[in-house]
Formats: C-alpha cells, structure tokens, sequence
C-alpha cells in the first residue's frame, strides 16, 4: 500500500511538472504571435512597399542631387512638390532629414544596388519600416517611420550603415584595451595611494617637531642682557705730567725738573 501511494504521488507531480511547462510555453506562444487584423495587415504590406520601392528610390535621387538644395524651401513647400512629383503624403522635415541621413550615408556605401526584404512592426499610432540596402562599398539598413492610418504619411526617414565585421572586431577590440586599461590604471592609482600610507607617520613627525621647535623658544627665560664694560684707557704720561705740575705748583716751583713721579695710587673716597 505504502509503495502504490507512493507512486501515485510522484505520478502527480509529474503531470503537475508537465501542466506547468505546456502554460508556459503556451504563453511565451501567445505573447510572441500576436495576431494582426485583416485591415492592420493591409496597412503594413502596403507600408512595405511604400518604403522600398517609393520612398527609398525618392530620398536616393534627392540625395544624388544634393540635399542642401531643399533649404531654399520652407517645409510645408517641400511637402507640397513631394506630393505633386511623387504622390505621396509626407512631412516636410521628414523628407529634408531623411534626404541628408541619405545623402551621408551614401558617401560611405556608394550607391544602392539593391534592396532586400522589409520587416515592419506597428508601435502605436507608428509603421516602423526597416529595409536592407545593398551597396557598393558596404550594406546598410534603412529605417523609414509612416503613420499609422489610412493615409501613411512619410514622418521618418534614416539610412544607417552597417559596419563590417572587421570594423565589429576592431571596435571590440578598442573596448577590450580600453575596459582593460582603465581597470590597470584604477589598480595602479589604488596601490600608490596605499604605498603613501607609510609616508603619514614620518610627515606627521615632521609637523610635530616644526611645532614644537617654536613653542621652546616661546617657553625658554629671557637671557640676562650682557653690558661690555667699557674701559676708557688714559694716557699715564699725561696723568702724571698733570699731576707733576700740581705738585710743582704748591710747593712754588717754576718747573717740574726734579720731581719723579714713581707710583700712582687710586684713593678711595669714603
């Protein structure tokens, strides 16, 4: 009994896994496939073919011609000679910048030699179009935007180079040296600024003795003044003819002859 039920049990979560997978798929399905109406589908096969063998052709010739001669014009002027000459609605802005996005772009594939076939989505009240061009030189994709009603009026134009895949590895590889070495250089910054640690502890040594240099001389007592005794030397010669002729005088002499003068004595005065 206990192994019957334990075989149904694992019978049901197998089914139950089995359920789970088949919803999700079927949603996956659901969400990838929407259904277009009848009338939707008439407006995006018509787009197709409006952007490829219209408008593509027209934005080419305008281009060849040179495009700067369409800003003599004002838009509504262009729309105008776009509807008379091709028939066509399309905004005036639309087809000045489609016809310079065609004309730069023709410069780097040459001229269109053909034109593959076009994928269009609707994304709310727009067409999206996109076109693969094939040129001389290299292939391009272009991209035109209608509007979404019965009239598909022209809104955007672009054409787009494709780069080669030459190009796609040199540019890889430009990333690549570039991711590489601004990782390299971040490292190299990070070490140096952790190699400078080790130089904070002697630098703030060196503060600290810098400011403790003055504080001591701030701290330190005033040094006595020293006064230089200044000893005025005179002349003995003189002292003693002076005092000769003093003596001389008291005792009534003339002259100093006879008197010699031996030894002199500072007395102190009391």
């Amino acid at each position: 009994m206990e192994q019957s039920r334990k075989g149904d049990y694992k019978m049901k979560k197998f089914w139950a896994l089995i359920c789970m997978i088949t919803c999700i798929f079927g949603l996956t399905a659901c969400g990838g496939d929407e259904q277009l109406s009848e009338y939707n589908q008439q407006k995006v096969d018509y787009a197709k073919q409006l952007a490829a063998e219209q408008v593509i052709p027209m934005l080419e010739a305008i281009a060849e011609s040179g495009a700067d001669r369409l800003n003599e014009y004002t838009a509504d002027e262009v729309e105008y000679q776009i509807g008379n000459a091709y028939s066509m609605n399309a905004d005036g802005y639309a087809v000045i910048n489609g016809a310079s996005s065609f004309e730069s772009a023709l410069k780097e594939i040459g001229s269109i030699v053909s034109t593959g076939e076009p994928e269009a989505t609707i994304d709310g009240n727009e067409i999206i179009v996109l076109v693969p061009v094939d040129g001389v030189i290299r292939d391009a994709e272009a991209e035109i935007i209608l509007s979404n009603d019965m009239f598909l009026r022209l809104e955007s134009a672009a054409l787009n180079p494709q780069s080669t895949m030459g190009e796609l590895m040199v540019d890889a590889a430009l990333n690549t040296v570039i991711g590489m070495g601004t990782v390299f250089a971040v490292l190299i910054l990070i070490s140096a600024v952790i190699s400078a640690f080790r130089l904070i502890p002697k630098i703030q040594k060196k503060f600290a003795k810098k400011t403790e240099a003055p504080k001591a001389e701030e701290s330190a007592p005033a040094a006595a003044p020293v006064v230089e005794e200044v000893v005025e030397e005179t002349d003995d010669y003189e002292l003693v003819a002076v005092i000769a002729a003093a003596i001389a005088a008291s005792e009534g002499a003339v002259t100093t002859d006879g008197f010699v003068v031996r030894s002199i004595r500072k007395r102190r005065v009391r």
